[in-house]
């Protein structure tokens, strides 16, 4: 049929990305995307002295406030579409909103102030969603291992724990690989993962 389009069009797949004030989420959206990100950062003012927690992060001189958003294509048939949550727990009221439709969750951990990713992990455990817990590497930082990381938050063997650099490209999307892979393990029954009706796609991403 004449003016027939054979090209593929991607599944558009929501993803969000979580975590605790100045954990990178902003970074890592930004790094990725490959549109022009949306962000909704302000700068920090007096109002948000001893209600924001900024320690180990006192250079911090802006923050998100409703949402970050960007989009990547994994493959030709995969885009994900991101979404950053805010991190302060004053704007946590957004999360739902935020979360709705979303098919699994990249939670950003910075081993300089871990106790700030329990609000996201207890947030998505609770809803039984989908996903993975990426340690931001910052410069200076103390390395603690994965094994660890996982230890102090008390994260069960089906969530993966991996490390990344929320400013590289290519650490950026092993991470949402890993999350891919984890989303369409919870969606398939073992019945389905034994038959091979799950087709590989590049980047080792299942759809």
């Amino acid at each position: 049929m004449s003016g027939r389009s054979d090209k593929t069009v991607p599944l558009a797949v929501k993803i969000v990305v979580s975590g605790g004030l100045g954990v990178g989420k902003t970074t890592l959206i930004s790094t990725v995307s490959e549109i022009e990100p949306l962000d909704t950062e302000a700068p920090m003012t007096q109002m948000s002295v001893g209600v924001d927690s900024l320690d180990g992060v006192e250079s911090k001189t802006a923050t998100t406030v409703a949402l970050d958003f960007g989009r990547i294509t994994l493959d030709p048939t995969l885009a994900l579409y991101l979404f950053g949550t805010p991190g302060q727990d004053r704007f946590s009221f957004l999360w739902d909103d935020l979360v709705e439709g979303a098919l699994g969750t990249v939670v950003l951990a910075d081993t300089r102030r871990i106790e700030e990713c329990f609000p996201a992990v207890d947030y998505f455990e609770a809803r039984g969603a989908p996903f993975v817990l990426a340690v931001n590497r910052f410069d200076g930082a103390e390395r603690i291992g994965v094994a660890a990381v996982r230890e102090a938050l008390g994260l069960g063997a089906e969530v993966p724990v991996v490390e990344c650099d929320a400013r590289d490209r290519g650490s950026v999307r092993e991470v949402l690989g890993v999350l891919m892979d984890r989303v369409i393990g919870a969606r398939v029954s073992p019945e389905q993962r034994g038959s091979g009706s799950e087709r590989n796609v590049r980047g080792g991403v299942r759809v």
